[in-house]
């Protein structure tokens, strides 16, 4: 019987939103190659004509990247857009930016859909920002809805795994989480993560305040899985929170939730 395993990460980055975004970098480099993470979901990346985010970080670190755009929140700057990526140890087979439901937008934000080629085979990864307006909970969750159905879908089944992660703007008892939490594992849960652990937090000398109690002080970052097929056995061997201040600078105003998993057949 054979184990695989797999180092997730999911981080917000930040865009360039806040002071000094240029060196807040090395912080966002520096946390990543700490924490060895195989795969990587960033959201809030910047991305411009000649190069993203996700390229100089996977290059700096050895890594593949994919990028799609755009994501929330909009894009303040004409030149520079806005989205979600994938950073992995491992070769991207496929990757695809597909528009989520936002009836309250004038644009469509999109999920990252990628594969990434495991060493146990073909990994199928979401990547996604969600909306972040509580007020458009109706878009919340039928973003949410999609992205159930989409880590469903039986052309995901398989020899992995079927991830879906990001920043979805929700705590974990959301009812926004609902169609997520009823098909699919909330990996730091199964983990064994601290109930009270929090993403998003108020002590950020640049916390969004304004968003509110349902999102400031909450964890709203989240690796959700499913087995790839029945016979699949996944467990989470361990469950942590990363982002701590680096040279003085918080390199983002989310924290990092890392999750390993480890699965075999029966």
């Amino acid at each position: 019987m054979t184990d695989h395993q797999v180092r997730l990460m999911t981080w917000n980055i930040w865009w360039r939103f806040g002071p000094r975004w240029c060196e807040r970098q090395p912080g966002i480099l520096e946390t990543i190659r700490r924490f060895t993470p195989d795969i990587v979901g960033l959201q809030e990346v910047w991305g411009t004509q000649g190069t993203t985010q996700a390229d100089e970080l996977a290059d700096a670190l050895g890594l593949h990247a994919a990028f799609a755009a755009p994501s929330y929140p909009a894009s303040n700057q004409s030149d520079v857009e806005l989205g979600v990526a994938l950073l992995s140890r491992w070769p991207i087979t496929q990757y695809d930016g597909l528009p989520m439901p936002a009836r309250h937008r004038a644009w469509d934000p999109v999920v990252l859909k990628a594969a990434a080629d495991h060493p146990a085979g073909r990994m199928p990864i979401l990547v996604a920002c969600l909306e972040h307006a509580t007020t458009y909970s109706d878009d919340r969750l039928a973003q949410a809805t999609l992205l159930a159905d989409l880590a469903t879908d039986p052309s995901t089944d398989g020899p992995c795994p079927s991830l879906a992660i990001g920043d979805l703007n929700a705590a974990a008892d959301s009812a926004v989480l609902r169609p997520l939490r009823e098909v699919l594992i909330e990996a730091w849960t199964a983990g064994g993560g601290a109930a009270d652990a929090i993403t998003l937090p108020s002590s950020h000398p640049s916390a969004p305040l304004e968003a509110g109690p349902e999102l400031v002080d909450q964890r709203i970052d989240h690796i959700f899985y499913r087995p790839g097929h029945e016979d699949q056995l996944v467990g989470v061997e361990s469950a942590k929170i990363a982002g701590d201040s680096y040279d003085g600078i918080y390199p983002s105003d989310h924290r990092a939730v890392i999750c390993d998993l480890r699965w075999h057949d029966r």
